[in-house]
């Protein structure tokens, strides 16, 4: 797709990579309808960009606030939606009190699903449209102590092909990004000492971001971002116990850092 030509419906602008996908989708002549949980910031951010930008507030996990923004996408001529809005949570499943895990299948999973449903059909009258899902490495390895995100993202992968794969015929794209760690504050400091301790690579927003932007621009339905990571998400599909008992020696690691969240 032609950056210069997309009007995007960008979700979770307020966040790390959010505001560096806005930043750089901008600088490409997209107009862009930002929305977040951040008011403040997303009005500091609208403000930021200039021309070609609107900010549209609304909770996700509302149906009521899912009708509303896409109401309000769909007249903006909105023809390609990213769904970056996510929410993370370490420690030990069992450990995790319900709302808690409920928040991030809502945010990960049920919301870009309910978004991107009510605003297909719209989508689809276009000349060419596109929906972007930010999914994760671990929707492809999923990873102990973030077992409800892992679901999500998985799930959020799950849906991707799916739907592309139904949307063969048209001229919707579907394309899928599987970021490792990223530097934001979704990775919360003990997060951030766990991926030191494993010797796990973190990727800054901005490298990320322009990653993305290149899936877009190529159509690329696929795209997992960093090796090992890449590599090791195929291992994982052809040959999961394998990568159980690699994990599984990282346990009394994730197990460490975990009963941290609870000093």
């Amino acid at each position: 797709m032609q950056l210069n030509q997309a009007r995007i419906l960008l979700t979770g602008a307020t966040g790390g990579l959010g505001q560096e996908l806005a930043r750089q989708l901008h600088a490409q002549g997209a107009y862009l309808l930002l929305t977040g949980r951040d008011t403040e910031l997303l009005g500091t951010l609208q403000k930021s960009l200039g021309k070609n930008v609107d900010v549209a507030h609304a909770d996700l996990n509302r149906g009521d606030g899912i009708a509303n923004l896409a109401q309000v996408a769909r007249t903006a001529d909105i023809n390609l939606l990213i769904n970056n809005a996510g929410a993370s949570a370490f420690d030990l499943f069992e450990n995790q009190p319900w709302p808690t895990v409920d928040q991030v299948l809502l945010t990960c999973l049920h919301a870009p699903i309910h978004l991107t449903h009510t605003l297909l059909p719209w989508l689809r009258l276009q000349p060419q449209a596109a929906i972007v899902n930010i999914g994760s490495s671990f929707g492809s390895i999923p990873f102990p102590g973030f077992v409800a995100y892992s679901a999500a993202k998985s799930g959020l992968k799950g849906f991707s092909q799916a739907l592309r794969r139904e949307l063969y015929d048209t001229h919707v794209s579907v394309i899928h990004i599987s970021p490792r760690a990223i530097r934001t504050a979704l990775n919360n400091a003990k997060v951030i000492a766990l991926n030191h301790a494993l010797n796990s690579t973190i990727d800054e927003a901005s490298s990320v971001a322009e990653q993305i932007l290149n899936a877009l621009i190529r159509n690329v339905p696929e795209v997992h971002i960093g090796f090992p990571e890449s590599l090791i998400a195929k291992l994982n599909g052809s040959f999961p116990g394998l990568i159980d008992r690699a994990l599984g020696s990282k346990l009394p690691m994730v197990k460490q850092h975990a009963s941290a969240c609870h000093s």
